[in-house]
């Protein structure tokens, strides 16, 4: 029989000590066995070594985001995305994510619509990214405007010694040709051409069983700020 589970309080999260190794081992049985018979009897397993573990790391997180950016906002239970997929409109009827990921912006921005940081677990990796995933049409339209009358500002963000060694280059789908309304031998035509204005890297699944962890984020966290920063106030 489960035990119970004891509330959770957000405001008194203790500090992350590194996730226990069950968190693994329950998202690769999670893959296996995507039920919800299963997810019900192992559900006591999921708060106490995945989602208990996660609020303590977006904890310490936020704490630490502060001193980077008081305008950064990292709230906890908002942060994290629910386990529970929409399975309404997709032909894969898998109820549970296999998967466990959060994301936050900057004060005034939605993390759903605007530039984001982004970090995911998964069996396999510990994906770090930031950015603009999906651009609306006026997203788009603003921030083609904002490269071509100074891309200047953004090439200096990408060229930073601190987003180079931890993003590289920009990742992210693009058009095969300058959009329509540009010259097509526009001087900045590789950042005109991004239909996604994203950076990624990605770290081994274990070292998430580190405290270390913590360091991990806010160095890359830190490195990847200015750019999502760019990209929320252009957008």
């Amino acid at each position: 029989m489960a035990r119970k589970i004891n509330p959770f309080n957000e405001d008194t999260l203790p500090p992350f000590a590194g996730f226990p190794k069950d968190t693994l081992k329950f998202l690769r049985e999670l893959k296996r066995n995507n039920n919800r018979e299963w997810f019900a009897e192992n559900k006591a397993r999921y708060e106490q070594n995945v989602k208990e573990p996660m609020q303590m790391l977006l904890g310490s997180l936020a704490a630490r985001l502060q001193a980077v950016d008081p305008e950064i906002v990292l709230e906890p239970k908002k942060a994290m995305y629910r386990i529970y997929r929409d399975v309404r409109f997709s032909a894969d009827k898998s109820p549970y994510k296999v998967w466990i990921a959060a994301a936050f912006t900057y004060r005034g921005f939605d993390r759903k619509n605007d530039a984001a940081f982004y970090f995911h677990i998964t069996p396999e990796e510990l994906g770090i990214g930031g950015g603009l995933y999906s651009p609306q049409g006026d997203q788009l339209k603003n921030l083609r405007k904002a490269i071509d009358a100074d891309a200047a500002s953004l090439r200096a963000i990408l060229k930073e010694r601190k987003f180079k060694t931890h993003f590289g280059e920009l990742t992210g789908e693009e058009l095969s040709r300058v959009p329509q309304g540009y010259d097509r031998e526009h001087p900045d035509a590789d950042l005109m051409k991004k239909k996604q204005f994203l950076c990624w890297q990605t770290q081994p699944a274990t070292v998430i069983t580190d405290a270390a962890l913590v360091d991990l984020l806010v160095k890359s966290f830190t490195a990847m700020a200015p750019f999502v920063r760019w990209l929320a106030d252009h957008s």
